[in-house]
């Protein structure tokens, strides 16, 4: 019998107060949420950081696409600065030609693309970033390339680290 009520006892106590529960404490929860901040914190600076080289390499490869055609030009009429037909290559005559590069859906809404200079026989292009890009790519700023490949950029980082 003695048997019999400790196995009752021992029954009622685990069927009672002495349930252990589930779940996280609230010092637990806080610590979560502080570690998830502090990753955050680390992370998304060098997001962003990512999100701006890749478009500053779109803007690259755009700026190469301009040039692609300006020799495709100069070849058709043996200058930079007009065709055979006079009609003047200037910074709205490349924006008319509507290069897919350049368009909203691309660089468009990042960078503006234009002719630092042109002359006959040279010419400087440039992709000037714009809006966000603008401020959080002040370390290369303005990039460049001209007629014989020679690339730039405006900013401190310098042309090795922004091209």
């Amino acid at each position: 019998m003695n048997e019999d009520l400790r196995t009752m006892s021992e029954h009622h106590r685990r069927s009672t107060g002495a349930r252990r529960q589930s779940g996280f404490t609230l010092i637990e929860l806080i610590i979560a949420v502080a570690i998830v901040g502090i990753l955050a914190a680390i992370a998304y600076p060098s997001y962003i950081n990512s999100i701006t080289k890749t478009k500053r390499r779109a803007a690259e490869v755009c700026l190469s696409s301009y040039a692609t055609f300006m020799e495709r030009f100069y070849t058709t009429n043996l200058r930079y600065d007009e065709d055979l037909a006079g009609n003047a290559m200037n910074s709205a005559a490349l924006q008319a030609l509507g290069l897919d590069c350049a368009s909203d859906q691309n660089t468009g809404k990042d960078y503006s693309y234009a002719f630092e200079s042109v002359a006959a026989a040279a010419y400087t292009l440039k992709a000037v970033p714009i809006d966000a890009q603008a401020d959080r790519d002040t370390r290369c700023g303005t990039l460049t390339l001209d007629h014989t490949g020679t690339r730039g950029a405006t900013g401190s980082a310098g042309v090795a680290e922004c091209w």
